[in-house]
């Protein structure tokens, strides 16, 4: 969603780069193609005209002119400024001391409140708690049967005693289900309330009396990312005419310009507590702006990437895997290959992975083109081996490869290519896991077996014998320089002054070296 404000972004502080000293000019132009990318983003204009007015008096302040680098000083006043439209630090969900907790959903029609229900009752079972969702949308079509199918899905409980299609009192159900949870001992209640294609007063009462009758602890107002500016107005008159405490960004995956986002923070005075960045339950999240930002400028997100690993990877079987490369690449098999590479692919999309890396914003291009089922490939050329050819890969011949190639419907090239890098692979985290560093690259002091001897010994080498000068005179004149050098040595005078009665007053250099000195 972010893209094409990342590029402007970025061809902007390509431009200051390379500079010691930012004029007012620098600056001035700076800011305005920073106004123009955010109003290209379809940012509120209110919202524009605060940011550029910060980023400008600190630009043009002593915090940029004395910096050492000033393009990314500037890119570092920028960051902190998105950070601040976007909420400044992360809000947390306020939890009820007397359980359950109350969560009521509101939003209009479409911006996804019934799947971020399942979403939200998902992530908060794998924080440890026991959630319950309620179908309090009675007014459109099949949205209890919905829910229902979303919490199955889920794999956490669900309460909808009304059919819904029209029959039934959602005010009636909300209050039911605080008891129901009570009773089944659920510490979170999750209300899905009914939307509307716009706002209307109906809308509202009925919000409005659902909140009175269960005081909810958090009102999360649900935003579609994808609507522009009209989301800003559509989350002023929620706050106006029922209240929220934070909002919920859906469908921020979608290929629109991401404005509302920046906006809604500033604009409402409420942060964004989570975002939805696909269509399986699985992506959803807590809204980090200091993240946000840094991926909007190009820098990356390796905490959300880590958090990630942590969550999808066992420490216990991280262990074991790097016990078992230290003691040599031979342990390190294709069915360990398999299962890291199983493990990868439990965290989500690749292409969503590599985009967290801090730089690969210059290869947006290759990340989008990346074919995923590459992946299941090479889950399908290993699985068509043997047990003896995964422990043993250097078994694997011709006719081996021709039988592998044939189970897996790829062609025997790509068998041969995957044998091959899974050789480098397994040499490669072989010496990372001896402490060896990256394979080519110049080894740590202290560090044996490194890639740099053959590099040293050439230095050495090199230094055999001085150069000698291209100038006739000069080359004379170190010739003369070095005799002397030697009869003092011999002399036993070092530093080759004149000796015995002579008076040091009057020694003078040779004629060449006069020449020489001018």
């Amino acid at each position: 969603m972010f893209d094409t404000l990342s590029d402007r972004l970025a061809s902007t502080f390509k431009n200051l780069r390379g500079k010691g000293r930012l004029s007012e000019a620098d600056i001035d132009a700076t800011a305005r193609e920073i106004r123009i990318a955010l109003l290209e983003a379809d940012v509120a204009l209110p919202v524009v005209r605060a940011f550029i007015k910060q980023v400008k008096e600190r630009a043009s302040g002593s915090e940029v002119s004395q910096a050492l680098n000033p393009a990314q000083q500037v890119i570092k006043i920028v960051n902190d400024e998105l950070v601040g439209i976007l909420g400044g630090e992360t809000r947390r969900l306020r939890f009820a001391k007397n359980p359950p907790t109350v969560i009521m959903l509101a939003g209009l029609q479409g911006a996804g409140k019934t799947t971020l229900a399942g979403k939200l009752g998902r992530w908060l079972k794998g924080q440890g708690h026991a959630p319950l969702l309620v179908a309090c949308d009675l007014q459109r079509p099949n949205a209890v049967n919905q829910l229902h199918v979303v919490s199955e899905r889920a794999e956490v409980a669900f309460y909808g005693p009304q059919p819904g299609n029209g029959v039934g009192d959602p005010v009636q159900v909300a209050k039911d289900s605080i008891e129901y949870a009570r009773t089944k001992q659920h510490d979170v209640v999750i209300v899905d309330t009914a939307g509307r294609l716009g706002i209307d007063q109906e809308l509202m009462q009925q919000a409005a009396d659902i909140r009175d009758a269960v005081s909810p602890d958090e009102i999360l107002f649900i935003v579609d990312a994808m609507i522009g500016q009209d989301a800003v107005n559509t989350a002023e008159a929620f706050r106006d005419g029922v209240g929220f405490d934070g909002v919920v960004l859906s469908k921020l995956d979608g290929d629109a310009r991401g404005g509302a986002a920046l906006s809604i923070a500033h604009v409402t005075g409420k942060q964004i507590m989570f975002a939805s960045n696909g269509e399986k339950l699985d992506d959803f999240d807590a809204f980090h702006p200091d993240r946000m930002a840094s991926r909007i400028l190009g820098m990356g997100d390796m905490l959300s990437l880590i958090e990630k690993a942590e969550q999808t990877f066992s420490q216990a079987e991280a262990e074991k895997m790097a016990a078992k490369l230290a003691k040599g690449p031979k342990e390190f098999t294709l069915d360990d290959f398999l299962a890291q590479m199983e493990q990868v692919r439990k965290m989500g999309s690749i292409s969503k992975l590599l985009g967290m890396l801090p730089g690969m914003g210059q290869m947006k291009d290759q990340i989008d083109n990346l074919d995923e089922r590459e992946v299941d490939r090479t889950a399908a050329i290993i699985k068509s081996m043997t047990p003896a050819e995964r422990h043993e890969p250097t078994l694997i011949n011709g006719s081996r490869r021709a039988r592998i190639a044939k189970g897996s419907g790829v062609d025997v090239s790509q068998v041969k290519s995957l044998v091959e890098r899974f050789f480098e692979a397994r040499k490669m985290m072989s010496k990372m896991a001896q402490g060896g560093g990256m394979p080519g690259m110049p080894g740590m002091p202290g560090m044996p077996g490194m890639g740099g001897g053959a590099r040293k010994k050439k230095q050495v080498k090199q230094a055999k014998g001085k150069r000698k000068s291209g100038n006739p005179m000069k080359r004379k004149a170190e010739e003369q320089a070095a005799a002397a050098r030697r009869e003092a040595a011999q002399s036993g005078n070092p530093l080759g002054l004149p000796q015995g009665g002579q008076d040091p007053q009057n020694f003078e250099l040779p004629d060449e070296f006069k020449k020489f000195m001018g």
